[in-house]
Parts: C-alpha cells; sequence; structure tokens
C-alpha cells in the first residue's frame, strides 16, 4: 500500500470520526433539550386541564407556520426516506425549530402524539447540513440520513443498539453501503452519551417475571403476537385514512388542524378523561403492572391517528408503545401469561409491525427490559411484522425483504386462484 493511499484512508477515517462525532452531539443535545422540554409543556396541560379548549388554536398556528414557512418540509419523515432513496437537495435546516415548535405545541395543548418523529427529522436536518460543509456526493449523502436517524431514534428512547440498526432497517438493509453500518452505531452511542451527559432520564421499564417456555405458553405467544400485529395494521391505516379524508375534504391546510383541533377538544371534553392526550408514558408504565381496559388501545389508535391525520406534530412511535403495551395489558385477563411480559411483547411488536423493523424492535425490546425477555419479544416481533400487512406508518418507505416476497407470493397463488 503506497503513501498515498494510507493518507486518503487516515483522512476518510478522520473525516467520518469527525462527522459522527459532531452528529451525535448536536442531535443528542437538541434531543435531550426536546425531552425537557417536552416534559414542561406536558406538566403544564396536566396541571391545567382547560388548555386543551386552545387545541384548535395550537393547530392553526401549526399549520400556519407550515404553510408559509414549512411546505417543503412538510412530509416530515417521509422526505428523509424520499430523499435517501432519491437524492435531490439538501433537507432543509429549518425542518428541525418547526417540527420541535409543532411538537411542543400539540403536547402542550393536548393533541395524542409521539415524539420520536420529532427528534429523528431534527437529527436528519442536522445531519444532512454536512452535506454542502463537505461536498459529499450521493452515496456519502445516503450515509448522512442513516446517520441523522440513527442519532434521532437512539437519544430519544436511550437504545443505542436499536438506534443503529432501526436506521439501517428501515431503509433496508441490502440498499446501504458497508461503510453506514458502523457508523451508525458510532453515531448512535454518540448520541446517546450525550442525553446522558446532559444528565436527562429516560423511562424505565421493567419486565419482573419471565415464563418458562412450554408448547402451550408459545402458542398463547402466538396468538397474542398475531393480535399485535393486527393492531398495527389498523393503527398504520388509520393514520393513513385520516389524513387522506382531511386533505380531501378541507383544502386550505392550516384549516385542518384547527378543525381537527375542535373535533378534539370535544371528544376528550365528552370521554371525561385525558389519559389518551400526549404520549401517555404513565398509563405504559401502569400497564406492566396492572390489567388495562380492553378498549384503551382502541382509543389511542383512534385519537393519535385522527391527530397525525389533521396535520399536529409529533410521532407514531410511543403511540404505538401505548397501543401495544395496553392490548398486552388487557390480553392478560384471558392469556395465562403474566401482565409485563404481554404488555412488554406487544410494546415492541405493534412497533414492529407497523414500521417493518423486526430486528431494531427485538434488540429495543432486550434493551429495555432485559436479554432475558429476548425470545418473548422476537418471536412477538417477527410474528407482528409478517402479520401487519404491507402499510406501514411511513407511506414513502420502500418495502422488501422477507415480508415483501411473502405478500407478493400470497398475491400471486390469490391471482392464479381467480
Amino acid at each position: 500500500m503506497n503513501l498515498e493511499k494510507i493518507k486518503k484512508i487516515i483522512f476518510l477515517t478522520v473525516k467520518w470520526i469527525a462527522i459522527c462525532t459532531t452528529i451525535g452531539l448536536f442531535s443528542g443535545s437538541a434531543s435531550a433539550f426536546f425531552l425537557v422540554a417536552l416534559e414542561w409543556v406536558t406538566q403544564i396541560r396536566e396541571h391545567n386541564n382547560w388548555i386543551i379548549w386552545l387545541l384548535p388554536i395550537g393547530g392553526l398556528m401549526i399549520g400556519l407556520g407550515y404553510y408559509y414557512f414549512g411546505q417543503e418540509v412538510v412530509k416530515g419523515n417521509n422526505l428523509l426516506l424520499e430523499e435517501y432513496e432519491n437524492p435531490q437537495k439538501t433537507i432543509p435546516l429549518k425542518m428541525a425549530p418547526l417540527v420541535l415548535i409543532g411538537t411542543l405545541i400539540t403536547h402542550l395543548f393536548g393533541g395524542s402524539a409521539g415524539r420520536e418523529g420529532t427528534v429523528v427529522q431534527m437529527g436528519g436536518a442536522i445531519a444532512d447540513q454536512f452535506t454542502s460543509v463537505f461536498n459529499l456526493d450521493n452515496s456519502e449523502r445516503k450515509t448522512i440520513v442513516i446517520l441523522g436517524i440513527s442519532a434521532g431514534f437512539a437519544s430519544i428512547f436511550g437504545t443505542p443498539v436499536a438506534g443503529a440498526l432501526f436506521a439501517l432497517e428501515v431503509l433496508y438493509f441490502s440498499k446501504i453501503s458497508f461503510r453506514s453500518i458502523p457508523l451508525s452505531f458510532l453515531t448512535a452511542y454518540i448520541a446517546y452519551f450525550t442525553v446522558e451527559l446532559w444528565q436527562v432520564k429516560h423511562t424505565q421499564y421493567s419486565i419482573p417475571i419471565i415464563p418458562e417456555l412450554t408448547f402451550i405458553t408459545l402458542l398463547w405467544m402466538i396468538f397474542a403476537s398475531l393480535l399485535f400485529g393486527l393492531a398495527a395494521m389498523l393503527f398504520s391505516r388509520s393514520t393513513h385514512f385520516w389524513g387522506t379524508l382531511f386533505s380531501k375534504t378541507i383544502s386550505f391546510p392550516p384549516l385542518r388542524p384547527f378543525i381537527g383541533g375542535i373535533i378534539l377538544a370535544i371528544a376528550f371534553y365528552f370521554i371525561g378523561t385525558t389519559k389518551y392526550t400526549g404520549l401517555g408514558i404513565p398509563v405504559i408504565v401502569d400497564a406492566f403492572s396492572i390489567p388495562n381496559a380492553p378498549f384503551d388501545f382502541l382509543f389511542k389508535i383512534l385519537f393519535t391517528g385522527f391527530t397525525l391525520g389533521a396535520g399536529f406534530k409529533g410521532g407514531e412511535v410511543t403511540p404505538l408503545f401505548f397501543i401495544g403495551a395496553t392490548l398486552g395489558s388487557a390480553l392478560s385477563l384471558i392469556v395465562p401469561l403474566p401482565t409485563s411480559i404481554l404488555a412488554g411483547m406487544g410494546f415492541v411488536a405493534v412497533f414492529a409491525g407497523a414500521t417493518h423493523t423486526p430486528i431494531a424492535c427485538t434488540v429495543m425490546g432486550m434493551e429495555l427490559f432485559g436479554v432475558e425477555s429476548g425470545f418473548f419479544v422476537g418471536i412477538a416481533c417477527l410474528i407482528a411484522y409478517f402479520s401487519s400487512g404491507s402499510v406501514g406508518i411511513y407511506h414513502s418507505q420502500i418495502v422488501k425483504g422477507p415480508k415483501y416476497r411473502f405478500y407478493q407470493n400470497f398475491k400471486r397463488k390469490e391471482t392464479n386462484l381467480l
């Protein structure tokens, strides 16, 4: 190996370590700030329930902000997926403050939404600015998008391995260069430790009892996992349905979250509880120890799909955790497995089905609940992945891999029968 080649390798190594470190630090710091701000607005809402009546005003503010200042970034996570698949132009940095402010407004006034979409978009927007700084080509830019997603996901949930894998898996492994894999992990860990340095804590979950694995236990696991997959399918289709309905019936985009906010505020008033507003973290935590009502997961599907479909900002993943955990918790009333293991299985399985990412979700389960739960969450994620249909929460996601081949073969057989 000649001297020039050694110099080039050293330069590329230093360049990418610098990029990963900077993205991790900036994205991790942005996530830390967002988590603190989100907790602050949540506490304001919880101590002032009347503020939910201002949800239409909050929706109008979000709608006007995106209409006049952010039409090119309104696609959110789907824009990141599109830019990875077909790079066109650098993602505007203004995506970060717009989605941050929009999400905080959504949660302040009681919209039912998540948080991962916000940090993934902030991470993607921050990361993509390095495209022009380092004059990166399209192949290198794809790596940048992966690093942004990885940093955002790892830092918001405190799961660096799952964050790195999610960024790779959601973009479909076979189209990713090998260079992206170690860089994704490096960035995820830097972002994760950055949040730790800011002393911002993540929610802790626990599965104290791992049942003995028997044939009967396995059958009950399969039954529950099929239901988790169907819940993921229902959520994905619900979100797309409301989004399509609002776009078809209300031509002026800022009015969609305004009208949606009116309907949501009235609905929350009549059901007489705020448990379906915001993230619903307390409900998720309780689901691991107390069996939930059978309709809790359905209400969360309805309200989150409606909230996001109307144009409010946030994410889908924490609501998916809510849906899966409460469904699993409710199933413990009829399924002879511990409440905590069913809640944990649902927690990650519904997420796996809705995002087509069973590997990342299995690893996430082990990071959150302990490696002892690995077989249970792995089976749940795999079955939910196959039983949730071909439509996920990200309509721009390219669905490939075993699930894609499974449904293609199923459609061909169905056509031949006809």
